[in-house]
């Protein structure tokens, strides 16, 4: 056989077709929104309440809350690995394009985090720069590496805890409290423009707050392990390494559990700061991880049983659209939540159904905008922006 022809490189990113999407991924993507939607209703709209109806709330704080953040977060991985794998293949060039990716996202997350008060994209877009430093280091590496990311900050805040308590230093009040506090007092009160103003003084006073914030986090732990689920076929050919997710799942269930049953009533020292990186299993063992077991069980269901694949396309079409589904829904609930909005306060039932039918909403929109469109609004400048050439849009007729 011949070698085929190798492929000219160009700055056009030929856009992936319903064959050759691997479908799991957006499913999970749709699924971590509708997570990410619950959990905001929940901390933004709840009114406390008794009896057996809190078990609602305290089935989101165990069950969703972390994890619909831990899933996107790896997605993310999954994303750059994918990205990368296709310029390869191409010839194309990684480096500039990749960073006019964090470019534009970064841009995207100024505007989620100061004008609706969500800052999960521009940490995304910060930490994915060291994706580009690691992306071809060994695998043995990079789990060394998601560990030390996922610890070093909890083992910092440890030691300085410890550091202080033994030379009697007193604790330093945070320099940043009275900008979270002028947020605060914000988002109660009616105008937009007094609130805005709060949000970007507290951006700028916090990015970067201490020499802390130059330190990895959870976010590159979950990251570089979304980049290895790719290098290894994981996502690609998931009944190939069903040992490999299955027991990924039972570390994360165990950590979860770990977590909520021990580490929580370990007792700890008396010592201010010094209790927290250790309710927290150092980065190691949390609840968070739970994140794996949920992973683990779509891909293995989509891989076992295909038809769930069709019953679960509106997740799909939403996570196909997650940029401009996740920018919306930050603005609807900035809007419905603070006081220049519609300042709601709902019991736990009424907000369970409001998630369902704001991410109703997102569903029916991703359907009929994907029906003409090869790409959401938002993905479309992202992917313009990342290619520096408008992208084609219109579905051929």
């Amino acid at each position: 056989m011949t070698a085929p022809a190798p492929v000219a490189p160009t700055a056009t990113a030929a856009p992936l077709e319903a064959a050759e999407r691997l479908h799991a991924i957006d499913i999970l993507r749709g699924l971590a929104l509708f997570g990410m939607i619950l959990v905001h209703f929940h901390q933004k709209t709840r009114l406390e309440v008794t009896g057996v109806e809190n078990l609602i709330p305290w089935a989101v704080w165990v069950g969703v809350e972390q994890k619909a953040w831990a899933t996107f977060a790896f997605l993310f991985g999954v994303g750059f690995a994918i990205l990368l794998r296709r310029l390869e293949a191409r010839g194309a060039a990684v480096v500039p394009i990749y960073l006019r990716r964090l470019a534009t996202l970064a841009c995207f997350g100024i505007i989620a985090e100061v004008g609706f008060g969500f800052s999960i994209l521009w940490a995304y877009a910060t930490w994915g720069v060291a994706l580009l430093v690691v992306r071809k280091w060994s695998t043995r590496t990079l789990l060394i590496s998601a560990v030390v990311s996922a610890s070093i900050k909890p083992v910092v805040a440890e030691a300085s805890a410890l550091i202080a308590a033994w030379s009697g230093a007193v604790p330093r009040a945070s320099t940043t409290a009275v900008w979270y506090q002028a947020v605060e007092a914000a988002t109660h009160q009616q105008r937009y423009l007094t609130l805005l103003a709060a949000r970007w003084d507290l951006f700028v006073a916090t990015h970067p707050a201490t020499w802390q914030d130059f330190l990895p986090d959870v976010n590159l732990a979950l990251f570089i392990l979304g980049l290895l689920a790719v290098r290894h076929g994981i996502l690609d050919q998931p009944k190939q390494h069903v040992r490999t997710i299955v027991g990924w799942m039972i570390f994360g269930a165990l950590s979860w559990g770990a977590a909520w049953l021990v580490l929580r009533n370990i007792p700890t020292p008396a010592i201010p700061g010094a209790d927290w990186p250790i309710a927290y299993g150092f980065g190691l063992v949390q609840d968070q991880w739970l994140c794996f077991a949920y992973i683990g069980s779509v891909v293995l269901l989509l891989a076992y049983r295909p038809v769930w694949t069709g019953r679960l396309a509106a997740f799909g079409r939403s996570g196909r659209l997650a940029l401009t589904n996740y920018m919306f829904q930050a603005a609807v609930l900035d809007f419905v939540s603070s006081g220049y909005g519609l300042g709601w306060k709902l019991r736990p039932y009424v907000y369970v159904v409001a998630a369902v039918l704001l991410f109703s909403v997102e569903a029916l929109f991703s359907t009929a905008w994907l029906k003409r469109f090869r790409f959401g609004p938002l993905e479309w400048v992202w992917r313009t922006l990342t290619y520096a050439r408008p992208q084609p849009l219109r579905r051929p007729t």
